[in-house]
């Protein structure tokens, strides 16, 4: 296209920038068991929690189909990603944008790259605090771990032990240069994460045993309690609960070979989708009706045996620590975007200690002040996953394909990106009008 050759010279500084973020990362250090644990720790966050939420709304078999659709769809739209990685000079998702939509493509992924991910830290940050020091939501307060152990004193308090956590959790794993030096953290929160929906699939299996589970739902109640336009609600939970495109070229940039990124891709979504289904399934067996949005609240409940405390405390404090090694993981590709905006002719970020340290410490300080401030943030969260997320995981590589500034998409690659897309803008415009104007 004339428009996207004119605009040549003003691409260069993102793709000159692109290489440089490459250089962060140096090719062949990475394995694709690594490049796996960092896919599935990007994917696998807060958003797991609602899960059991979402099938509630949905239904057992809808909720199953709906995920493993959205996966279906991830894994095309990271191919597309791919592809064009390939044929491209950039290495980076910006700078696939700016090649097919000049700056103002590179500008959009990165200011959605930098509120989703953001959006995430805070999300991370809260529960983490919500876990350990407890929350108060319809007048009933629901005490943390720490203050069941010790009691409530001031040292215990939210923003105390938040801080504490910040300082001595995150800053050394966000201060790490390369991706790949997270590799040992991902496999742990994986673990964690793999910890949390083994206790709580023997809960749900014990409870059935003793005839104690809830009544479960194949499909939507829409007698009673769900409309269809709720069904669409529920969909963005389980979007972003496969969106990890932000992390997809770091990740790959560290393999010595970028076509293992495929499989990698491949395997970490059935993984993915596994820990989903298991969650989804025996944390709804588990509660029923009465599940909530953020299942660690169905789980902060009094028990009568201290078998039973030690496991209601367990699964909470696995999955916060699952969150804490998280984090880094989202960080680095926060930090590298932000970067990639604001100093696109810098040298290397790795190499500048200097200005490194500076975006480190001013992300962080960001997102602590802000999960302090804000006590409730879930409406937001939902609102990623109509906005932002829907766009870095499908409508932006839908429209990279579409563009085809390189002359590489089929027609049924066109087709699929036009379905992509209509599913995408579909879904969140429903989702975002029923949250707004609620129906019944």
């Amino acid at each position: 296209m004339t428009g996207t050759e004119a605009s040549a010279s003003d691409l260069s500084p993102l793709l000159s920038d692109a290489d440089s973020l490459e250089n962060q990362s140096p090719r062949g250090l990475a394995s694709v068991s690594g490049a796996v644990f960092n896919i599935c720790t990007t994917m696998i966050g807060a958003g797991i929690m609602s899960i059991p939420a979402a099938v509630k709304v949905l239904g057992i078999v809808p909720g199953f189909a709906v995920m493993f659709m959205i996966a279906v769809l991830v894994e095309v739209t990271v191919e597309f990603l791919l592809r064009y990685t390939q044929h491209g000079k950039s290495t980076t998702y910006a700078g696939i944008m700016a090649e097919s939509f000049g700056s103002l493509g590179s500008l959009a992924v990165q200011i959605s790259v930098m509120i989703t991910n953001l959006g995430c830290l805070i999300i991370y940050l809260i529960i983490i605090g919500d876990v350990l020091c407890g929350s108060q939501s319809g007048g009933t307060l629901h005490l943390g771990v720490l203050q069941e152990w010790f009691g409530i004193h001031w040292w215990n308090s939210r923003a105390y032990v938040i801080l504490f956590v910040v300082l001595f959790v995150m800053l050394p794993l966000v201060s790490l240069p390369h991706m790949n030096s997270l590799r040992h953290s991902s496999a742990i929160s994986i673990l964690l994460a793999v910890v949390f929906i083994a206790i709580s699939s023997a809960m749900a299996i014990y409870a059935f045993c003793k005839g104690k589970t809830q009544n479960i739902r194949l499909l939507p109640d829409f007698a009673n309690q769900v409309s269809v336009f709720d069904l669409f609600t529920a969909v963005p939970v389980l979007v972003t609960g496969f969106c990890f495109t932000v992390n997809v070229h770091p990740i790959r940039s560290e393999l010595s070979r970028p076509s293992d990124m495929r499989y990698a891709v491949r395997v970490s979504l059935a993984i993915s989708i596994a820990i989903y289904f298991s969650i989804g399934f025996f944390g709804y067996m588990l509660f029923g009706d009465s599940i909530l949005a953020d299942i660690l609240v169905n789980f902060d409940q009094n028990s009568d045996s201290a078998i039973g405390r030690l496991v209601n405390d367990t699964v909470r404090l696995s999955y916060a620590m699952h969150l804490a090694l998280v984090f880094p993981v989202i960080n680095f590709s926060l930090r590298a975007t932000i970067d990639e905006l604001l100093f696109a002719k810098k040298p290397v970020l790795a190499g500048d200690s200097w200005r490194f340290a500076v975006l480190t410490w001013v992300v962080l300080a960001i997102s602590y002040i802000i999960a302090i401030v804000l006590p409730n943030i879930w409406y937001f969260f939902q609102f990623l996953g109509s906005t932002t997320v829907v766009c870095l995981t499908f409508i932006f590589p839908g429209a990279i394909v579409l563009r085809d500034v390189h002359g590489i998409s089929t027609r049924k690659d066109k087709m699929m990106a036009i379905l992509v897309i209509m599913l995408a803008v579909l879904t969140s415009i429903i989702a975002i009008a029923t949250n707004l104007w609620p129906v019944g």
